[in-house]
């Protein structure tokens, strides 16, 4: 019998070798930069360290120049793609961050906010996997990107209120919520845009 070759499995970079942009490698020099102000930094190490920076291909040879300069939750660059958890308080990613194809959380009666505004999606299509018990998913997102709820919820409510665009990105909350609850939401948007979009749309 004949066994239709079976396709290969997409490949995933991994979140460390992901590519870094010009405005990343300045996230990063401008922290070297408030270092050697202070003097966490000697005049030597500043050089080397800049060097390096701009030199850098990848996120993950960004992130090993300022790991002993600040805490991690001050980081210019987060590359962490361990699963998120919080156990009867709060968490928060937000900033420059690699939200990796899929993110585990678990939260037991905590909170969890995920600011994406200048988060780096490692795929167009990214699945929070959510273990949630009495918890909450806190979801920030930018104009244009799309959430959607398709895990099994118990006892749980959802509120999106997301801009989506009909090509933007995705993201899907999977897993499990009972007694918990999801919102989304997009940046409040100016007065100035606003006023353009009714404009436009009384075109």
């Amino acid at each position: 019998m004949d066994v239709p070759d079976r396709p290969a499995p997409e490949k995933v970079t991994r979140v460390r070798d992901l590519r870094a942009s010009d405005a990343d490698r300045e996230r990063v020099v401008a922290v070297l930069g408030e270092a050697l102000a202070d003097g966490r930094l000697t005049m030597e190490e500043h050089s080397e360290r800049t060097a390096r920076a701009y030199a850098a291909r990848t996120l993950g040879e960004l992130t090993g120049l300022t790991g002993d300069l600040s805490p991690e939750e001050a980081q210019p660059i987060l590359v962490d793609d361990r699963p998120v958890s919080v156990f009867f308080g709060r968490t928060r990613r937000e900033g420059r961050w690699v939200v990796p194809v899929k993110l585990p959380i678990l939260a037991l009666f905590g909170t969890v906010d995920l600011d994406l505004r200048e988060a780096v999606l490692q795929r167009r299509h990214v699945v929070v996997d959510t273990l949630v018990l009495g918890g909450r998913i806190r979801l920030l997102v930018p104009e244009g990107v799309n959430v959607s709820v398709t895990g099994r919820t118990i006892l749980s409510t959802r509120d999106l209120r997301a801009r989506p665009a009909q090509d933007g990105p995705t993201v899907e909350v999977g897993g499990t919520m009972i007694f918990g609850s999801v919102r989304a939401r997009a940046p409040r948007r100016s007065l100035r845009s606003r006023m353009l979009g009714r404009l436009g749309r009384g075109r």
